[in-house]
């Protein structure tokens, strides 16, 4: 078995442990031994509400990681620039302002998944044609654009709680800093995880192409302007689905896929799925720790995904200058 096969193992040892960790650890400590009991239908009511609502909230935090991750992943090759990820390029300000916009005209939840997935396509689609519009684009016009398009996003955000009801606003504004504690959807982003994971895998050897340039990607019979739109799609699904979700979380499609080609990880039939468990460990790891460090008050968990990913993306941003 190759060096990373044995790496892909280890990472997947990472969800139970994770899993365990997350049902274990918090405001009420409930241990091994009430662990087991619950596992075996002989734990408290107490007990099986606590682990229950923790079982939840790690399968919601897992979903969202692995969606965040993989959608960083395409847009990385795509623009192949480490830097790109949903959060920074004003593509989770999308999902989350439309998503604001139907909850305040009172739609019913089943269209919050449809409302950030036209929130997050649109700003993807802002981002790259105005990036885009010369021919080609560089790291500055991309980031620029994105910091301006969630600029814009954000200031949506800030009208709609503006003319939001009093009880209103607390809810909101723990799911616009991305909270796992009131997730919903999970059937659906499930489903959604899966279907983007096999389209994203079945495209793994045209993507490993793009990594090299879209001159030799081409020059291979790769069609550029479709792999585009399904990389385009793709991302906006994920990311859409994951602010319907836990609202947004930032900086998880930036720091894992990176930290996976660091190690190794660049056959994206191979980084894709380490994206999903990775990703996914990681934010269940980030919720747990966000959920006790302050126990029993609760810190969102995109406050401390943020709190890890700002140093990380300066510091990739002056390494990028550095090797110029």
């Amino acid at each position: 078995m190759s060096t990373k096969y044995k790496l892909l193992a280890l990472l997947t040892l990472l969800v139970p442990l994770s899993g365990i960790l997350a049902l274990v650890i918090g405001s009420s400590d409930t241990g091994i031994d009430e662990l087991w009991s619950y596992m075996s239908g002989q734990a408290n009511s107490f007990t099986t509400t606590i682990i229950t609502l923790r079982t939840q909230r790690a399968i919601d935090g897992f979903i969202v990681g692995g969606l965040l991750s993989m959608a960083g992943a395409l847009l990385q090759v795509l623009l192949r620039n480490p830097l790109a990820e949903p959060y920074i390029l004003g593509i989770s300000g999308g999902a989350g302002a439309c998503t604001l916009i139907a909850l305040l005209l009172g739609l019913s939840s089943t269209w919050t998944p449809v409302t950030a997935f036209a929130g997050a396509l649109v700003s993807t689609l802002l981002v790259f044609s105005i990036s885009f519009s010369n021919g080609n684009w560089t790291t500055e016009r991309l980031l620029l654009t994105g910091v301006v398009i969630a600029a814009g996003w954000s200031a949506i955000i800030s009208f709609l709680l503006a003319i939001s009801k009093q009880q209103q606003i607390h809810g909101m504004l723990f799911w616009l800093m991305g909270d796992l504690s009131q997730a919903s959807h999970t059937v659906t982003g499930f489903f959604v995880l899966i279907i983007t994971f096999t389209i994203s895998w079945a495209i793994a050897r045209p993507l490993n192409l793009l990594v090299r340039g879209q001159q030799q990607a081409a020059a291979l019979g790769e069609n550029i302007l479709q792999l585009r739109m399904i990389i385009f799609i793709l991302a906006a699904a994920m990311t859409a689905t994951a602010v319907s979700m836990a609202g947004s979380i930032g900086f998880v499609g930036l720091i894992i896929p990176h930290a996976l080609r660091l190690i190794g990880f660049r056959d994206y039939r191979l980084l894709l799925p380490a994206t999903i468990l990775t990703g996914g460990s990681f934010l269940v790891l980030a919720d747990t720790l966000a959920r006790s460090l302050l126990a029993p008050q609760q810190v969102p968990v995109g406050v401390l995904t943020a709190l890890l990913g700002v140093p990380l993306f300066l510091l990739l941003l002056q390494n990028q200058y550095k090797s110029r």
